[in-house]
């Protein structure tokens, strides 16, 4: 086996700045992704573990210690008392979870928002495995701190999808909601310090208000634009008659009319 891979990285550029990512088929069948990174190429599985291992006999080191609470519980009565992540195995599980964190990043690139949603959601399960049973909350604290990141990420890949199929009302509806889960942790964590310097809730504002500006108008907001461009130029023959056609609006039909 030719082990060099210096004519692979040849055609494919490393641009500063970038992100560059692809997907294929292996040799093996299963669909790859590669990350283009400054010293070379990450490769991923798309599906299952992104480095394709099976720890201790697990689809991941997460269904793991899952497995092992659950039979924690049934040696004590259904109990958690006495069940706890060590430094070791909550350092473990981060890894693990860098892993997907890392595919998520090149699924939110290729716009697989189906698999953004799946890997930003596992991972958030892992940080509330982690801070419900690690032994200190300085354990549970070093994947905490990356929440407000996972939940931007989650919340571009459940409203995209929305944008796409021009429903509008419930994709703002998705961004709100995620920049509140997002001020929450903040407040949860006695970090409202932090509110104004979160790059992830400007992130999210900028895309909202981008949103909003998108949003197609009811015929109520075109012709209030309308009543104000007619104002502000004082055609107040065109506003009288616009504001006529509002009033109107207010009007209820009379039924059988």
């Amino acid at each position: 086996m030719d082990s060099d891979i210096s004519e692979i990285l040849r055609q494919w550029e490393y641009e500063p700045g970038s992100i560059a990512v692809r997907k294929f088929t292996g040799r093996d069948g299963r669909e790859k992704i590669q990350l283009r990174v400054d010293l070379g190429i990450l490769q991923m599985n798309a599906q299952g573990r992104p480095d394709g291992k099976k720890p201790l006999g697990h689809p991941s080191l997460l269904e793991f210690y899952l497995a092992r609470l659950q039979q924690h519980r049934e040696a004590h009565g259904g109990e958690d008392d006495g069940f706890g992540l060590t430094p070791e195995d909550c350092s473990k599980l981060q890894a693990e979870a860098l892993q997907y964190h890392h595919r998520s990043i090149c699924e939110l690139q290729l716009a697989d928002h189906a698999g953004v949603t799946r890997d930003t959601e596992r991972n958030l399960k892992v940080f509330d495995f982690v801070t419900r049973y690690a032994e200190s909350s300085d354990l549970a604290w070093s994947l905490q701190q990356f929440r407000p990141q996972l939940l931007m990420m989650h919340t571009r890949a459940v409203a995209m999808p929305l944008l796409q199929a021009n429903d509008f009302g419930a994709a703002i509806r998705q961004i709100e909601d995620g920049m509140e889960m997002i001020r929450d942790f903040y407040r949860q964590h006695g970090r409202t310090d932090l509110l104004e310097e979160s790059n992830e809730l400007q992130s999210l504002q900028e895309w909202l208000m981008d949103v909003e500006q998108r949003r197609p108008l009811s015929a109520r907001q075109r012709m209030e634009r309308q009543l104000a461009r007619a104002l502000a130029r004082e055609d107040y023959e065109k506003a009288a008659e616009l504001r006529d056609k509002l009033k109107k609006l207010d009007v209820p039909e009379t039924p059988g009319a």
